[in-house]
């Protein structure tokens, strides 16, 4: 009974050792996610806004929110990393000082060792979707705008070229099946931000009446909800693709969907939308046929939705590479360097990963989740090994 006492007084017992454990993680999680967060803000915003101070004369206070509204996107990057680098110094240092093999030689396993870290990446998980869905969108659509207003940069901007949106309805077939065909298709040169040009539209939503609409410019009426032509040509065609008539305009106003604008329209960028909103976008883009846009954006948001899984990976690697006896007695020489090399590792599984989902080799969410589901393996083969 002395002896067990003893013992226990050297050797904490679970819930100590967890809070003993998790206590040593915070302080190089909080380094780490200053750290990352400071060398991705540096090369990422902050040179390019003392440029803007120098070159354009973008007031200080301006750039300093700009700044500040730029962090979240930064943090978020840095929490899986941090993950990674607080759980492979604190199994190291704790495996160099010979405090593993006394929690070990109690019959305390590699297991359960690495619990508190993997409670931390769950944690961090969590706040890193947080951050990604609540905070990081709207603090970047706001620090685009504030940007561009401090600019005046308010004229309208080229947003698109090659406008494409085709509308399709059902018909039945004689044989009583159902059956898509295209009853509409816009087609627009370009959008400059207020108004369409070089248009050309094919309508076949009627029956027995086809128009080909060309016009050099078009804008959505907000007042009326209706489109405002100018300057084009209607081409009625019969059935038998005879010409019936032909009309001439200065300006026309057609009854058509503004889905169109919508498709044009510079809306968010990906990284100023949540899931919701990105979700909505490719609704639209679905109507508008564009394959390659559609993949992206599939892409993009499987992305966003495995990005803080990345966590637990990064927590379940790193403990697991710490708690190996081989780098006991190298413990704080390495374990920045180790990081470095797993981080740029994942992430060009992920960028190989994401381009061949772009380009429809993978599916997206295979795209999305394949560097994830490595990374988990790799690590669970890792621990299993170190617990041998």
């Amino acid at each position: 009974m002395k002896s067990f006492k003893s013992l226990t007084s050297i050797i904490p017992m679970p819930a100590v050792m967890d809070r003993y454990i998790a206590s040593e993680l915070l302080g190089p999680f909080l380094f780490g996610v200053g750290a990352f967060s400071s060398v991705g803000v540096a090369v990422g915003i902050l040179f390019d806004l003392v440029r803007k101070i120098v070159e354009t004369g973008l007031p200080i206070a301006i750039a300093s929110q700009v700044f500040l509204l730029n962090l979240p996107a930064f943090i978020v990057l840095a929490f899986p990393m941090s993950t990674l680098l607080s759980a492979l110094m604190t199994y190291s240092r704790l495996a160099s000082d010979s405090e593993l093999i006394a929690l070990r030689s109690s019959g305390v396993s590699i297991y359960r060792l690495v619990l508190p870290a993997v409670v931390l990446s769950f944690v961090v998980t969590g706040i890193t979707f947080f951050f990604n869905e609540q905070l990081v969108p709207i603090a970047n659509y706001q620090a685009s705008q504030t940007l561009r207003s401090a600019l005046k940069q308010n004229k309208p901007i080229l947003t698109e070229q090659n406008i494409f949106y085709p509308e399709y309805k059902e018909v039945k077939q004689p044989n009583g099946e159902k059956t898509k065909i295209l009853s509409r298709l816009f087609y627009a040169d370009k959008f400059d931000g207020q108004q369409m040009q070089g248009l050309v539209i094919v309508d076949r939503s009627e029956l027995g009446i086809n128009q080909i609409l060309v016009s050099d410019s078009a804008a959505w009426n907000r007042l009326q909800n209706i489109w405002d032509f100018f300057n084009g040509t209607i081409y009625l065609v019969a059935p038998d693709s005879s010409y019936r008539n032909i009309v001439r305009f200065e300006h026309q106003q057609l009854q058509l969907p503004r889905t169109a604008l919508d498709l044009a329209a510079k809306g968010r960028d990906f990284g100023e939308m949540n899931i919701a909103q990105a979700r909505e976008r490719l609704k639209l883009l679905n109507l508008s046929g564009d394959e390659k846009k559609i993949r992206k954006l599939k892409v993009r948001i499987q992305e966003k939705l495995s990005l803080p899984f990345v966590c637990i990976v990064f927590g379940l690697v790193g403990a697991a590479l710490g708690t190996n006896p081989q780098r006991a007695g190298k413990a704080k020489a390495t374990s920045f360097g180790i990081s470095i090399i797993v981080i740029f590792g994942y992430y060009l599984l992920s960028f190989i990963s994401s381009a061949l989902g772009v380009s429809g080799v993978v599916s997206p969410i295979v795209s999305a989740w394949l560097p994830t589901a490595f990374g988990l393996m790799t690590g669970g083969l890792l621990l299993v090994r170190a617990a041998k």
